[in-house]
C-alpha cells in the first residue's frame, strides 16, 4: 500500500509541477539562467514534458521510458539550480530562500528524485488484483 501511495504522489507531483509551469509561469520564469535563450518556450516546454511523463508513468507499457524522461529532464534542471544557487538563492521578482535552502535542492532533494523515478520505473511493481 505504501508502496501503490509513493507511487501515485510521484505522478501526481509532476503532473501538478508541469500544470503549474502554465499556472503561474512567472515563478519558473526567474530561474531559468539568463544564458538560456528563449525561457518562455523553455518554460512551456518544461511544463508539457513534465505533464506527459507523470502521465505517462501511470501506465506499464511506458513506465520505463517515463522514469528515464523525468530521469533526463531533472539533469536537464540541473543549470536552473547552479544559477539560483549563483543568484545568492534570492531572484528579483522571483523565489527567494535561505542560501542553504539551493544547495540543500540541489545536492539532496534533486538526486532523491531522481532516485525515486529511477524507483518508479524499475522497482515499483502494483500487486495485480
Amino acid at each position: 500500500m505504501r508502496n501503490k501511495l509513493f507511487f501515485y504522489l510521484q505522478a501526481g507531483f509532476y503532473l501538478f509541477a508541469g500544470s503549474y509551469h502554465f499556472i503561474n509561469p512567472d515563478f519558473y520564469l526567474p530561474l531559468i539562467p539568463e544564458y538560456i535563450p528563449f525561457p518562455d518556450i523553455v518554460n512551456t516546454v518544461s511544463g508539457v514534458l513534465e505533464v506527459l511523463l507523470g502521465f505517462l508513468l501511470l501506465f506499464a507499457a511506458s513506465r520505463k521510458y517515463a522514469a528515464w524522461g523525468i530521469i533526463l529532464m531533472l539533469l536537464a534542471f540541473i543549470p536552473s539550480h547552479v544559477y539560483f544557487i549563483q543568484q545568492g538563492s534570492c531572484l528579483e521578482n522571483g523565489l527567494c530562500t535561505e542560501p542553504w535552502v539551493g544547495w540543500l535542492r540541489l545536492v539532496i532533494i534533486h538526486p532523491l528524485l531522481i532516485l525515486w523515478a529511477w524507483w518508479a520505473g524499475y522497482r515499483y511493481k502494483p500487486k495485480k488484483n
